[in-house]
C-alpha cells in the first residue's frame, strides 16, 4: 500500500490526479444510478438503460485511465498508439456492457455480483490495452505480483458494487458506499498497475516534455468525458422528471374525480384519516359530512347527461370556493359528496353544513333553462358517533339516508336510533334481494265487483312476503325499500309475470289489476316488458290493467303520457288508482286517457256520516259518468258504505266488505276462478270409471 502511495505522490502530476479522481466518483455514480434504473425495467427500456451506462461507465473509467496516464511522469521519452487507444475505450464500453447485460439476469441472485466482477475484469482489460498504447522508450518491467493485484481488486470492488445497486430496498447510504466502492475499484486498478510497470530509460538525453501541453490533453479528455457522462445524467434526470410527472399525474387521477377535478373516495379516507390524527393531537373532534341529491335523476332525465355533468361541475366549483382553511369536500360518485371539518363545538358543523346545503339550494342556468337541486345531508362525528374511519363513514352515510327517508330539508346529525333505523332498512333490503332470487314472495288477490249485479269483475294482484325469520312484512314497509335500493324494477317485474300467468289459466277470465310504481312508468323498457310478459304467458291484453297514482304521472308528464299512450297501443286497460287524494287530479284526468277511476278510500271511510265526503263522491260520480269513465270505490268496509255508493250510481267495488285479499289458491272458495286444469281434474273425477 504504502509503495502505490509513493508511486502516486511521486511519479504523478497531482492535479491530473485529482482530476482522474473527480471523473471516476463522477462516472461511477451515473453509471450505477442509470444501471439501477435499468434493473426494474424490461424489454427495449432494459436495454436501453444497459446501454447507457455502459456508455457513461466505459467513457469515465476510459477518461479516468488516460487523464491518470497523462499524470504519470516517466523517466523516458514517451508516446501513444491512437488505434489502441480506441481500441481500449471499445473494449470498456462492451465490456461494460455485457457485464450489465449478466448482472439484470433475474433467474438467480448472484448474478448482479458475477456481472459486478465481469466490470471489474472489462476494466482491467481497457487499463493493459491502454498500456499497450502507451509507448516508452526503455527497458520496461512489470512487477506480477501488484499486476495480478490491480486485476483482483476492481473485480471484487465491482462485484460487491453492483450486487448493492440490485438490491430493493436501495438507501442513500448503499448507494453511495456502492460508488465508493466502485470508484476504489477503478482507481486501485490503474495506481496498482503503475506500481507493477518499471521504465529503465536506454539514454539519458531526451527531449524536454511540455508539461502544459500534458495538462491542456488531460484536461480535454476530461471535458470530453465529462460531455459523455453529462449526456448519460442528462438522460436519467429527463427520464426522472418524466416519471414524477407522470406519476404525479397517476396519483391525481388515482385521487380525483375526472369530471369535477374534486378528491374522490380514496383521497377522503387518506384526507379523513390524517384529519382523526391530527384532531387527536390537537384535543379537537373531526365531523365527515354526506351529502347526496334530490332532483338530480330530474336534470338528466329532463335535460340529459351532459347537463347532469354540468350541473355536478357548478355544484363542485360553488362547493369550493365556499370553503374555508382546513375544511374539504370530495366527490363519492353518482350524485354524493362527503365534506370533513376539525371542530370543537357541534355549532361549527351545524354552520358548515348549512353553508354546504345553501350552495345545493341556489339556482342553475343549464342549457338555457333554470334547474335547481336539493341534498339530503347528514353527518357524524369522532370520536362522539365513531371510533375509526370506516365506523365514521358508515354513520355519516346513514345519517344521510335517514335525512332521505324523512322528507326533510334538515340537516341530519348521526345517534344510535337512526343507526339502528337505517341498519334494519339496509338489512331488509339485502333480505328482499334475496327473497326475489330465492322467489319467497307471494301475490294475493283481492275481489273487485259491480255494486249493481255483485258480479265479479276482477283481481287487483296485492305483492305478499312472509319472511321466514322476520314474518310477515307489509307492503307498506318493503316497498319504499325497494325502491330506494334499485329492486322496484325486477320486483315489478315478477310481480307483473305471476299475475299474468295467474291469470291467464283463470275460469271465468276474469282481468287482473297490476299497481305500477312511479319508478316503474320512467322506465322507458316498461312496455316492451308488458308486450313480452304477455306473450310469454299468452294473457289477452284485455284482461291485464294497469293501476297508475298521480305522484306515478306527475313527475315527468310528457314521459308518462309517451309510454302510457304506448301501453294503451297494446290493448291494455289503465285506471287511475287513488283518485282525489292528489292536487291536480282534474288535469290529469284531462291530460290522460284512462279507461277506470279508483276513488281514495279516505273518501269512502267518512261517507255515512260525513256530508263533505258524501258530496265529493257524488261529484267525482258525476265526473265519471259525464267523462263515460267508470269509477270503483276503495275501501269499502261496511254495508253502509255499500248502500250509499249503490244509491249514488258507483259501478264497481273493492273492499273488505266485498273479499279480502286471498291467495291464488282460496279464490275458487268464495266463488272466485279456478284454475283450468283443477277444473279438468274436478270433472274428471266426476265421471264414472269405465270397465
Amino acid at each position: 500500500m504504502i509503495t502505490v502511495v509513493n508511486c502516486v505522490v511521486g511519479k504523478h502530476n497531482l492535479a491530473l490526479v485529482f482530476v482522474a479522481v473527480l471523473i471516476c466518483l463522477f462516472g461511477s455514480a451515473v453509471a450505477l444510478r442509470l444501471l439501477r434504473r435499468a434493473l426494474p425495467a424490461a424489454g427495449g427500456q432494459r436495454l436501453g438503460w444497459q446501454f447507457l451506462a455502459a456508455v457513461a461507465g466505459g467513457g469515465g473509467v476510459w477518461a479516468t485511465h488516460f487523464v491518470a496516464m497523462l499524470a504519470y511522469e516517466p523517466p523516458a521519452p514517451a508516446s501513444i498508439d491512437p488505434a489502441l487507444t480506441i481500441l481500449s475505450l471499445v473494449i470498456a464500453m462492451a465490456g461494460l456492457f455485457t457485464s450489465f447485460l449478466v448482472s439484470g439476469i433475474r433467474t438467480s441472485e448472484g448474478f448482479p455480483a458475477l456481472g459486478g466482477a465481469m466490470a471489474g475484469l472489462s476494466f482491467s482489460a481497457m487499463h493493459y490495452t491502454g498500456m499497450m498504447a502507451y509507448r516508452v522508450i526503455g527497458l520496461v518491467e512489470w512487477q506480477i505480483d501488484y499486476a495480478v493485484a490491480s486485476i483482483l481488486l476492481p473485480a471484487g470492488c465491482s462485484a460487491v458494487s453492483v450486487a448493492l445497486i440490485a438490491q430493493r430496498n436501495l438507501g442513500k447510504r448503499r448507494f453511495w458506499t456502492a460508488v465508493t466502492l466502485l470508484g476504489s475499484g477503478i482507481l486501485s486498478l490503474h495506481f496498482t498497475a503503475m506500481t507493477a510497470f518499471s521504465v529503465t530509460p536506454m539514454t539519458q538525453s531526451f527531449p524536454q516534455i511540455d508539461a502544459r501541453a500534458v495538462v491542456a490533453l488531460g484536461l480535454a479528455i476530461a471535458v470530453v468525458a465529462l460531455i459523455i457522462l453529462g449526456m448519460g445524467l442528462a438522460s436519467y434526470l429527463i427520464d426522472t422528471n418524466v416519471r414524477a410527472d407522470s406519476e404525479q399525474q397517476l396519483r391525481h387521477m388515482a385521487f380525483h374525480d375526472p369530471l369535477t377535478g374534486l378528491p374522490n373516495r380514496a383521497s377522503l379516507g387518506e384526507f379523513l384519516a390524517n384529519s382523526l390524527h391530527e384532531a387527536r393531537q390537537r384535543n379537537e373532534k373531526s365531523a365527515v359530512i354526506y351529502m347526496d341529491l334530490n332532483r338530480f335523476k330530474e336534470i338528466n332525465d329532463t335535460l340529459g347527461h351532459s347537463a347532469g355533468d354540468e350541473a355536478l361541475r357548478i355544484l363542485a366549483r360553488r362547493m369550493t370556493q365556499s370553503l374555508e382553511e382546513g375544511e374539504f369536500i370530495a366527490r363519492l360518485g353518482g350524485d354524493e359528496f362527503a365534506a370533513v371539518k376539525r371542530f370543537a363545538d357541534r355549532s361549527e358543523v351545524a354552520a358548515f353544513a348549512e353553508r354546504l346545503a345553501g350552495v345545493f339550494n341556489r339556482p342553475m342556468r343549464i342549457a338555457g333553462m333554470e334547474a335547481q337541486v336539493k341534498a339530503s345531508i347528514g353527518t357524524a362525528s369522532w370520536p362522539d358517533d365513531a371510533r375509526d374511519v370506516d365506523e365514521l363513514l358508515n354513520n355519516a352515510d346513514l345519517a344521510m339516508y335517514h335525512s332521505k327517508h324523512a322528507c326533510s330539508d334538515t340537516i341530519c346529525f348521526y345517534d344510535a336510533g337512526i343507526g339502528a333505523s337505517e341498519r334494519k332498512r339496509r338489512k331488509l333490503a339485502e333480505a328482499l334481494r334475496q327473497a326475489l332470487e330465492l322467489e319467497q314472495l307471494d301475490l294475493h288477490y283481492q275481489v273487485q265487483k259491480s255494486l249493481t249485479s255483485g258480479a265479479i269483475q276482477g283481481y287487483e294482484a296485492l305483492l305478499r312476503w312472509n319472511h321466514p325469520q322476520l314474518g310477515t312484512i307489509p307492503p307498506s314497509e318493503f316497498i319504499p325499500v325497494a325502491e330506494e335500493n334499485g329492486l322496484i324494477l325486477p320486483l315489478g317485474a315478477w310481480v307483473l309475470r305471476r299475475a299474468c300467468q295467474d291469470a291467464a289459466a283463470w275460469e271465468p277470465p276474469y282481468r287482473v289489476a297490476v299497481n305500477v310504481s312511479a319508478i316503474q312508468l320512467m322506465d322507458a323498457n316498461l312496455p316492451r316488458l308488458f308486450h313480452q310478459i304477455l306473450m310469454e304467458t299468452g294473457l289477452p291484453p284485455h284482461r291485464l290493467e294497469l293501476e297508475l297514482t298521480e305522484t306515478a304521472l306527475i313527475r315527468d308528464k310528457a314521459r308518462s303520457l309517451h309510454i302510457m299512450r304506448q301501453i294503451k297501443a297494446l290493448g291494455l286497460g289503465v285506471s287511475l288508482d287513488d283518485f282525489g287524494s292528489g292536487y291536480s287530479s282534474l288535469e290529469t284526468l284531462r291530460s290522460f286517457p284512462f279507461d277506470k277511476i279508483k276513488l281514495d278510500r279516505g273518501f269512502v271511510d267518512g261517507i255515512e256520516h260525513d256530508r263533505q265526503s258524501k258530496a265529493i263522491v257524488r261529484a267525482v260520480l258525476a265526473l265519471g259518468k259525464s267523462l263515460e269513465i267508470p269509477v270503483l270505490a276503495e275501501g269499502i268496509e261496511t254495508e253502509g258504505q255499500m248502500a250509499v255508493l249503490r244509491a249514488e250510481g258507483c259501478d264497481e267495488g273493492q273492499g273488505y266488505f266485498l273479499g279480502r285479499p286471498a291467495p291464488l289458491a282460496d279464490l275458487s272458495r268464495d266463488g272466485g276462478p279456478i284454475r283450468k286444469g283443477d277444473r279438468e281434474r274436478q270433472h274428471g273425477k266426476a265421471q264414472p270409471a269405465k270397465a
